[in-house]
């Protein structure tokens, strides 16, 4: 039995990979507004949501922006508490490049502790 080796580049497919992640994301932008939308029709057949559709050119808007400013609310509050900073902190930490450069710096650390240590006692 012969296993033939493909000429694929793994820079290639993780270039596409990248490409295929950074495409995701804007297409989850546009599933969050068509989510928008549909909270919207939910509340068609209710008082209030008759209200907006009868008034659609003006609470339509009015709701859009509504949407978008707690969105970003939401996404300051995100911020402001920290939790990115701790989510890439986690995800950090299994990466092994990451963490060999972590490693890396505190055994150049450690040396230049001890070389400083060393050179004080000396004066």
């Amino acid at each position: 039995m012969k296993i033939y080796k493909t000429d694929v580049n793994k820079k290639s497919i993780i270039r596409w990979k990248v490409y295929f992640d950074r495409s995701r994301m804007y297409i989850g932008y546009i599933q969050f507004f068509l989510i928008g939308i549909v909270f919207l029709q939910s509340f068609k057949d209710k008082a209030w949501g008759e209200f907006i559709f009868k008034y659609a050119l003006i609470a339509i808007p009015v709701a859009l922006i509504f949407f978008i400013i707690l969105s970003l609310f939401m996404g300051y509050l995100d911020s402001k508490i920290g939790l990115r900073e701790e989510e890439l902190r986690n995800l950090s930490s299994s990466n092994p490049v990451l963490m060999e450069i972590l490693n890396s710096t505190k055994e150049i650390k450690e040396k230049l502790k001890s070389i400083t240590s060393v050179t004080e006692g000396k004066n």
